[in-house]
């Protein structure tokens, strides 16, 4: 089984997917099965950059480079130039005053926190524990910037407004993440996420939005970026995460928390000499990707209900699909079964019949041993999918799970 952490954070679509980074892939036949069983697969619900080569990926860019600027102009330098213009688009897209490229989410999300402790004199920050912070950057916000944590719940959702009004430490942050994804992508509605924000207010606290997958919360919101991104004082947006860029992220905000987070982000060694790749396809993602988000959250309901409808025809058992209902176009299914079980079924799948209707299976954090959950993202590739096609790759995937028991 894949090692929780050699998930992406999204790419394309969203999903788990491999680091290529991480070594050779010839060092891990196992790694190297699973990349091409998903680059060969004919059908997928989400097709993400790893299952694309190297030179596929270059070929892509350079051809996209000419639809969101002009290639002839020089390239950046310490963040100008398309560098420059992507901030600008990002602060335009959330109604912010101001926007700054990072190299990384992780790097973004500190340097706000960081800031947002000097000026509210309080340096804990009221989060989530599922939240990214807690779960991915190995305490990095207590080791890196001295920052303390707390959990108003540790309930599988984020905060209401009583358990933020009522919680009894002082906290200087909020943050929320949104979608928090390590609970199954899930958001609130609209009028719970003003109310927490209100409850906030009211303590005087200032509300940071993880918003790694905010592009796609509008459907769910009934409301658009620039609103969504009001509530808060700070949001921080990444561009390999559902739009499939190459890496970085922008923090967004008024313009002198943004000017201060320029001088953070030199001193934590993001101040980068050139990183036109990652903007430019950040653009690209923007014009591609961005527009047709709304389809592939509609098309995620129609996934998970027919996910639904085949494990429960061919006689699954207990399962879960969890939301019921997607709040975005990702989500999670359960099973009775071992991680490498289910792996195994699933390339095993997109080897015999070219259909990869999962990808990496986790054990169950928590809970009795042998349940296990994977990660389902639905893109522009599952637009194409039925309900019934659905149904019949469920069938055919479990009938691969029987013949490993």
């Amino acid at each position: 089984m894949a090692d929780r952490h050699e998930q992406v954070h999204d790419g394309a679509t969203d999903g788990p997917q491999v680091l290529l980074g991480d070594g050779d892939e010839e060092a891990d036949p196992q790694r190297l099965r699973r990349i091409t069983a998903w680059r060969q697969a004919d059908r997928l619900l989400s097709r993400v950059p790893v299952d694309r080569s190297l030179g596929e990926l270059l070929a892509s860019l350079t051809e996209g480079a000419p639809t969101v600027t002009d290639p002839d102009r020089p390239a950046d330098i310490y963040g100008n130039g398309i560098v420059a213009e992507l901030e600008e688009r990002i602060a335009g897209l959330l109604g912010t005053e101001a926007a700054a490229f990072f190299p990384t989410g992780t790097m973004a999300q500190q340097v706000a926190l960081r800031c947002w402790a000097g000026r509210t004199g309080n340096a804990t920050v009221a989060l989530h524990p599922l939240a990214h912070p807690e779960v991915h950057e190995r305490g990095a916000l207590a080791a890196v910037s001295g920052l303390r944590t707390v959990h108003p719940t540790t309930e599988p959702r984020l905060p209401t407004a009583d358990e933020i009004r009522d919680f009894a430490e002082p906290f200087g942050t909020l943050m929320l993440e949104l979608p928090l994804r390590d609970a199954g992508f899930v958001l609130p509605t609209w009028e719970e996420l003003e109310a927490v924000v209100a409850a906030a207010r009211e303590r005087d606290a200032v509300v940071h939005f993880d918003g790694a997958r905010l592009w796609e919360c509008t459907s769910r919101f009934g409301r658009e970026l620039p609103e969504i991104a009001a509530l808060a004082d700070s949001v921080y947006v990444s561009f390999y995460k559902t739009l499939g860029g190459i890496s970085g992220a922008a923090l967004a905000g008024s313009a002198s928390l943004v000017e201060e987070a320029r001088t953070w982000r030199h001193r934590y060694g993001g101040q980068l000499f050139q990183q036109f790749p990652a903007a430019l396809a950040a653009l690209i993602g923007l014009d591609r990707e961005l527009p047709k988000l709304p389809s592939y959250v509609a098309q995620a309901k129609v996934v998970a209900a027919a996910l639904a409808e085949g494990f429960t025809e061919a006689g699954a058992g207990w399962f879960r699909v969890h939301p019921e209902a997607p709040h975005t176009h990702q989500f999670q299914v359960w099973l009775p079964y071992p991680a490498d079980v289910l792996e195994e079924a699933a390339l095993r799948q997109a080897e015999e019949t070219g259909v990869a209707l999962f990808r990496l299976w986790h054990a169950a954090a928590a809970g009795p041993p042998g349940v296990s959950f994977t990660e389902v993202t639905v893109s522009e590739a599952a637009l194409e999918w039925t309900a019934a096609d659905v149904r019949a790759a469920v069938a055919e995937f479990l009938k691969r799970v029987a013949q490993q028991q």
